[in-house]
């Protein structure tokens, strides 16, 4: 109450400050270069330690790319290819970035030719230069129109997936924007109302991504910083500047003046802002337990939105309404002014409340089998790394990859890099390279031999199986129960290499799930245990959370890991969930659903307090939140569902389960599930805190009156 009061009435200098917050933010992502998480920041498992053991003997190879030719038609004309690849090793040879090009390879159908080359640094220095050698074989693509001339390899496939999300951003960003403002216009009526929690929002966004970039030092951008702060800062920065508006504009209906309505709306939504915003803080803080460069960046950067959003709702904020006063609902849009006046505060959710406290128990019965039904399917939910076929098939450096493994399987495909250290290492990986070759299941590479330094020996070998998830498992499962203990012994080993990578890190985030899981209840659980001094409504949000969270779970499995959704949301289902994407829900619904029920438990404990019973607390406090709940969610959902129309499946499968999971838990979870619990507890829904019956509301009415 104490910012508020100072920023209404100190309004200039409170929008001034914010201002000059932004600018400064927005001038640090300008001046300071934000810092990219390294290969070595994902390392974890067996193959964190064989990268390791690589780079400490030097035996690193450089990154390479390779440039496949093909003919459109058919079999490929060797002299054409010929004459094609003689200008691409003339043209690629003079790149500085490059530091060999080799010879063309022949596919044995006839069909293809490739030419290898390798580039100068690290893998983390091939993307600065990336761009120059994919416009290089373009020009010599377009100098023979009759071959198809395509470039795959780490860095460029990286490149083009790297060119996919940020258009995937941009049309989020181009799609979120009105449609918030939309939802915001009919949840108001009025344009300056409607305009406000956006400008808000989006100004957070801004801030935030800059706050991030000299953090970034310490927590490196593990690729989807951007995505997950426009995600998160448009929901929460929307949603607390509506709680503050309804409210502010909740009392001045009541005849309060300006002044009176922000220090009331200050003392209800902004304590229930800053609640829910520690909350979401604490959810995110779980993904540190992770361990994992790419979730800690997530953390930091959604952390820090947060609270930003948080601050310009209690600063800001008021001073705008302040300024404002009733010129906040103009102008008008007739239509949706009168319909929103017509309908009331919780016209259409008292409808709904009146049979769930007329037989709660049944509600809550009903809704309880509704959720475990849509929870059910979580308990067949796969979870497996992205790979191949999980990416975009309109990324060009996709289709080359694939068509480089239909020609020449040694070349592309999944690939797994033996270390062995000691006396005997090389004979020891020799004799590895024999049984997996004549296991059928594994070639070696044209040119490759088994390389050695310092001790260290490294043997490449490629599986033969199509590249999935599933198949890259049993390779490197086979791999290493079966072929390097028997061909090894008692050397020491360890199998890397880009699949076992792909594998270890997909297996290290399923390990700590339960972790995460454990570290969030539990601080949720303690800070709503404090916040409203009840045991019994810490569990309550504690177990309400878990069943939104399984209903996303269910549903995510329902919709990805079959094909009847495919032609709805524009995907070719890979039978499985991105693996990262559990843990990353699990966390952002916590603190998400904790947005709006707090406010929604704020309420029902002020009837408490001004002596109702239980049932009509729950009504009034229901019926109260209803449409700032409602309003909440809309935007919510309708944000989540645009990341439901990117081209990327994790963004899609991000996307569904956020909008699924924000969608049952504003309507099934809150309207029907708390209520009926809390009905059913009655005053023992606050133990052990006795919620002391204060004055009649007329009594009330006059205190706030004299304020």
């Amino acid at each position: 109450m104490r910012i508020a009061r100072w920023s209404a009435t100190h309004p200039w200098r409170a929008i001034g400050l914010w201002l000059l917050l932004v600018v400064v933010a927005v001038g640090m992502s300008v001046v300071i270069p934000k810092q990219q998480a390294e290969n070595k920041d994902t390392w974890v498992g067996q193959s964190g330690q064989a990268a390791e053991m690589i780079e400490k003997a030097g035996l690193a190879e450089h990154p390479t790319e390779t440039v496949l030719l093909t003919d459109p038609d058919g079999q490929l004309d060797k002299a054409a290819a010929s004459a094609a690849i003689a200008q691409l090793q003339q043209k690629l040879a003079a790149l500085d970035s490059i530091q060999s090009v080799g010879q063309p390879v022949w596919s044995e159908n006839g069909k293809a030719a490739l030419v290898p080359m390798e580039l100068k640094g690290t893998a983390d220095d091939a993307s600065d230069h990336i761009e120059k050698i994919v416009a290089t074989t373009a020009e010599v693509q377009q100098a023979n129109p009759d071959l198809s001339i395509t470039q795959a390899g780490s860095g460029s496939v990286d490149a083009g997936i790297w060119k996919q999300v940020g258009s995937d951003l941009a049309k989020a960003e181009k799609l979120s924007l009105p449609i918030t403002f939309v939802l915001m216009l009919l949840a108001f009526g009025a344009l300056i109302a409607a305009g406000i929690p956006v400008l808000l929002a989006f100004s957070a966004v801004g801030a935030a991504l800059g706050f991030y970039a000299p953090l970034s030092y310490l927590f490196p951008d593990g690729g989807s910083v951007a995505n997950v702060v426009l995600l998160i800062g448009m929901a929460v920065g929307v949603d607390y500047s509506l709680f503050y508006l309804k409210r502010e504009r909740e009392e001045r209906l009541k005849g309060r003046n300006t002044l009176q309505a922000v220090e009331i709306a200050a003392a209800t939504s902004g304590h229930s802002v800053v609640v829910s915003g520690l909350a979401v803080i604490v959810s995110m803080a779980g993904l540190y337990v992770s361990q994992d460069a790419t979730f800690t960046s997530m953390a930091t950067a959604t952390i820090v939105v947060v609270a930003v959003a948080v601050l310009g709702s209690l600063t800001v904020l008021p001073a705008l309404l302040a300024k404002l006063g009733h010129r906040v609902d103009r102008p008008r849009v007739p239509l949706l002014w009168r319909l929103n006046r017509r309908i009331g505060p919780g016209g259409i959710s008292r409808r709904i409340l009146a049979p769930v406290l007329r037989y709660p128990r049944a509600a809550l019965s009903l809704s309880a089998i509704a959720v475990v039904a849509l929870a059910v399917p979580a308990l067949g939910m796969k979870t497996e790394p992205a790979d191949l076929n999980t990416l975009p098939q309109s990324i060009p450096e996709v289709r080359t990859l694939k068509d480089l493994q239909a020609n020449f399987p040694s070349q592309g495909g999944l690939s797994y890099a033996v270390v062995a250290q000691g006396e005997g290492a090389v004979a020891a990986l020799t004799r590895l390279q024999e049984s997996a070759v004549q296991s059928g299941k594994f070639v070696v590479p044209p040119g490759e031999t088994v390389k050695q330094a310092e001790g260290t020996a490294v043997l490449t070998l490629v599986s033969v199986l199509p590249e999935s998830s599933a198949n890259a498992d049993a390779a490197l499962s086979q791999l290493r129960t079966e072929l390097a203990p028997a061909a090894l012994g008692s050397t020491t080993w360890a199998v890397g290499g880009e699949s076992a990578e792909s594998v270890d890190y997909g297996n290290n985030q399923r390990d700590r799930l339960p972790f995460v899981i454990a570290f969030v209840l539990a601080l949720t659980l303690v800070m709503m245990a404090v916040t409203f001094r009840s045991v019994a409504i810490a569990v309550v949000t504690t177990l309400l959370n878990l069943a939104s969270v399984a209903a996303c779970f269910g549903v995510l499995a329902l919709v990805f890991q079959h094909s009847w959704a495919e032609g709805l949301l524009g995907f070719t289902s890979a039978g499985f969930v991105v693996s990262w994407i559990p843990l990353f829900l699990f966390v952002i619904l916590v603190g998400l659903s904790m947005d709006y029920h707090v406010f929604v438990l704020g309420r029902i404990r002020e009837g408490v307090a001004d002596g109702l019973t239980p049932r009509e607390a729950v009504r009034k406090g229901i019926t109260e939140s209803a449409g700032v709940v409602t309003s909440a969610a809309a935007v919510m959902v309708s944000v989540f569902a645009v990341f439901a129309t990117l081209g990327m499946l994790e963004m899609k499968q991000m996307g569904v389960g956020l909008a699924v999971a924000v969608l049952i838990d504003a309507t099934l979870v809150r309207i029907v599930m708390l209520p009926s619990i809390m009905v059913l507890l009655g005053r023992k829904a606050w133990w052990p805190n006795k919620v002391a019956n204060g004055p009649a509301p007329d009594v009330r009415e006059r205190e706030f009156a004299a304020v």
